[in-house]
């Protein structure tokens, strides 16, 4: 494995050349249009890192969630999180199986960390159509490092305007025929760090926000996080992926069997996200069997 800052430095290099460069966000720019330029040149990374057996499972899944968005229910993609390749490979594999409607359907809620940490990753990210919000988890890590009292009330409302704006936007998205793609735990999965792989509280409310929502599991990484680096020094491998997407599942009547199931927790937005949760693991070892047997 290599760090992928190093591997493909020529290709990043062009990538940047045709970056739109919105690496400060602010509330007028949190929906950003993918930059279909760049979006080949990552094609030719993905691919040629993915081993034969890669691919999109439960299509037909996707196909009736397509179906409700188009008739204007709000749409939900609850996705694992493992890398900052995750989007990327399952968009260039919805593509190679034809679907460039699913793929051109989706448009990701993004942390505001990836315009902004650096110009490799942002080069990367803008390829995808993202709506940009300011998460619990990074408000958090600002509060800690900014110590200026004057610069600290700035930045939060900075947040407070950013994510005001983001959900004005997603408002709108939500009944346009779009599939808004979350991420339930805000964050990409530590191996050393188990805290990262469970949901954030706040994934309840794009639950209860919406109609319809799938599940969706990845097995297989191409971009392993470098304990030792940043986001740009991920290391980039070759593997075989396996996307399973589950069925429709109806947001309110998820939300009330949970409520129903753990009604003796406090907790019940906690104890949805953590349901999510669940339901993804269970899937994710059920593939990770067929994927190690070439199935």
């Amino acid at each position: 494995m290599e760090p992928i800052s190093r591997k493909y430095r020529e290709r990043i290099m062009r990538m940047m050349a045709l970056s739109r460069g919105q690496s400060h966000v602010e509330d007028h720019n949190v929906s950003q249009a993918g930059n279909a330029e760049v979006l080949p040149i990552i094609d030719g990374i993905v691919e040629e890192n993915l081993l034969t057996g890669s691919g999109v499972r439960g299509l037909e899944h996707l196909d009736l969630l397509m179906k409700a968005a188009a008739a204007g229910e709000p749409c939900l993609l609850l996705v694992e999180h493992y890398s900052n390749f995750d989007l990327p490979v399952f968009h260039y594999l919805l593509r190679k199986a034809g679907r460039e409607d699913i793929a051109a359907a989706i448009v990701a809620i993004a942390g505001i960390k990836l315009n902004e940490t650096n110009p490799v990753v942002l080069a990367f990210t803008e390829a995808y159509t993202r709506l940009v919000i300011y998460p619990s988890r990074s408000l958090e890590i600002i509060k800690q490092k900014i110590k200026e009292p004057k610069e600290l009330v700035a930045e939060l409302m900075r947040s407070t305007a950013v994510n005001r704006a983001a959900m004005k936007a997603l408002a709108q998205l939500k009944v346009s025929g779009k599939l808004v793609l979350v991420f339930p735990a805000g964050t990409r999965f530590r191996p050393w760090d188990p805290t990262t792989k469970r949901a954030v509280r706040e994934i309840d409310s794009y639950v209860k926000g919406f109609s319809k929502m799938c599940l969706v599991t990845i097995n297989g990484n191409i971009l392993r996080l470098n304990p030792e680096g940043e986001m740009h020094e991920d290391l980039v491998c070759q593997d075989r992926v396996l996307y399973e997407v589950g069925p429709v599942t109806d947001c309110a009547e998820f939300r009330a069997w949970v409520k129903r199931e753990h009604h003796h927790r406090e907790d019940k937005k906690q104890a949805v996200a953590d349901e999510i949760m669940l339901r993804l693991e269970r899937m994710h070892e059920a593939v990770e069997k067929d994927r190690l047997t070439g199935t």
